[in-house]
C-alpha cells in the first residue's frame, strides 16, 4: 500500500506502508544505531515521535520476547529505506510488521532516509504526518503547523500505581517518568529490593518507604512538564541518596536551579561518545533525549559537571556538590548500545551502601 510522509514545511516523502494500515502524526526524530531496533521502538522516551532509523535494512531478525523495554510501544510510527518482512534469527517469534499491526503504529518504508536525516539536521525536529496518498501535502502541512506540542507524555507512559519487584539488597525507589526495563534489570540484577512508582509519586510517600536510595528514570518530552517529579527531586536532595538517568538528569537539574533547552534535533543512537571530565576516560553511550541542560545555568548552582558529550560539548553528567546525588544523561543501562557506562549503577550501590553505613554508626 502507498504511503506518504508530509512534514509541516510541505517536504513529501512518497514510500510503501507497513505496520497498522492508519493516519499518525509525530515529532519526526533519527536514530543512528544499526541494530536494536525492537528496543528503540519499545523505548517509552519515544512516546508521541515518529522515528527514523538510519540504518538501511530494518527487520531482519525479526521480534522476540526478550528484548521489550515496555509492553506497550508509545511511539507514533517508524520510518525506514527497507523493511524486512521475512525475518530470519533464532529467537525471531514474529516480523516486524506483526508486531506494529498488532500495536497500531504505522510504518513507511522505501523514502530516502538519509535525505530526511540531512533535512533534520540541518532545520531541526519536524512535525510530519504518515498517511494515505490521497491527502493534501498543503493542508497537512498547514494542520501540522498550527497543532500544539504535545505536554503529557510522561503521564502517559508512567505506571498508574506502584509495584514491588522483591530482592535481598538495598531498597531503591524506581520513579517511573517512562522507565525502560533495562534500568529495572540493571537493578535486580544487583540484588536490589524496588518498588516502581508513578511519576507524581509524592517525596513523603517515597520515604515512608524505607528506601536506600531513588532513581529517577528516563523519559519522553520536555523536563518542564513534569514539575511533580521537580517537587519531589527537591524535597529528597540530601535526604535520600538520588541517582538521575537521561530525563532524571535533567529533572535533578531544575530541582537545583539549573535550566534545560531544546536541542535542535537531539542524540539518538548507540555510538555517542561521553568524556568523564576528571580523568579524561571515554565512555561510548548509548542516547534518547531532544533536551540538554544548559552548562552557563550550572554557575551558582550546587551541581557540578562530570561528563559532557565529546560531539558538542553539552552535559552528559552532574554531581551535587553536598548531597549524595549524581546524574548522567545517556543510558548506562544501553538496550540497546555498547554497556562502557554500566558501572554507574555500581557507584549508585556505593553511595546507598556507605549511606546506610553513616546512619547506622
Amino acid at each position: 500500500m502507498h504511503k506518504q510522509l508530509i512534514l509541516e514545511d510541505g517536504t513529501v516523502f512518497k514510500g510503501e506502508g507497513f505496520g497498522a494500515d492508519l493516519v499518525m502524526s509525530g515529532e519526526v526524530v533519527f536514530n543512528t544505531g544499526m541494530t536494536g531496533y525492537q528496543e528503540i521502538l519499545s523505548d517509552p522516551s519515544y512516546c508521541g515521535q515518529i522515528v527514523m532509523l538510519t540504518y538501511p535494512l530494518i527487520g531482519n531478525y525479526g521480534i522476540n520476547r526478550d528484548d521489550f523495554e515496555s509492553l506497550n510501544p508509545a511511539i507514533a510510527g517508524l520510518i525506514v529505506r527497507e523493511v524486512e518482512l521475512e525475518p530470519s534469527h533464532w529467537r525471531e517469534q514474529e516480523s516486524l510488521h506483526d508486531l506494529l499491526v498488532a500495536k497500531n503504529i504505522p510504518g513507511l518504508a522505501g523514502i530516502d532516509t538519509r535525505m530526511l536525516t540531512r533535512k533534520i539536521r540541518a532545520f531541526g525536529t519536524l512535525r510530519g504526518r504518515i498517511c494515505d496518498m490521497e491527502a493534501i501535502p498543503e493542508e497537512v502541512a498547514a494542520s501540522l503547523k498550527n497543532s500544539k506540542p504535545l505536554t503529557d507524555q510522561v503521564s502517559k507512559v508512567s505506571v498508574n500505581t506502584a509495584y514491588h519487584v522483591p530482592g535481598k539488597g538495598m531498597r531503591v525507589a524506581l520513579i517511573d517518568c517512562g522507565m525502560k526495563h533495562g534500568i529495572l534489570q540493571s537493578l535486580i540484577e544487583r540484588q536490589c529490593d524496588v518498588v516502581v512508582v508513578p511519576y507524581n509519586t509524592g517525596a513523603d510517600e517515597i520515604k515512608r518507604l524505607g528506601v536506600d536510595g531513588v532513581l529517577v528514570s528516563n523519559g519522553p518530552g520536555n523536563p518542564e512538564n513534569v514539575p511533580e517529579t521537580v517537587q519531589t527531586v527537591k524535597e529528597l536532595i540530601g535526604e535520600i541518596p538520588l541517582f538521575g538517568i537521561c530525563l532524571g538528569h535533567q529533572l535533578l537539574a531544575l530541582a537545583c536551579g539549573a535550566t534545560t533547552s531544546k536541542l535542535t534535533f537531539g542524540h539518538r543512537g548507540s555510538n555517542h561518545p561521553v568524556r568523564e571530565i576528571v580523568t579524561g576516560r571515554i565512555d561510548i553511550t548509548a542516547q534518547n533525549h531532544g533536551y540538554t541542560v544548559d552548562a552557563w545555568s550550572l554557575e551558582g548552582t550546587e551541581l557540578e559537571l562530570t561528563h559532557e558529550a565529546v560531539n558538542d560539548g553539552t552535559v552528559e553528567g552532574l554531581r551535587h556538590k553536598q548531597a549524595q546525588a549524581f546524574s548522567v544523561q545517556y543510558h548506562p543501562e544501553a538496550s540497546p548500545g555498547p554497556h562502557d557506562a554500566n558501572y554507574l549503577f555500581d557507584e549508585f550501590i556505593r553511595m546507598m551502601t556507605e549511606a546506610k553505613a553513616k546512619v547506622l554508626a
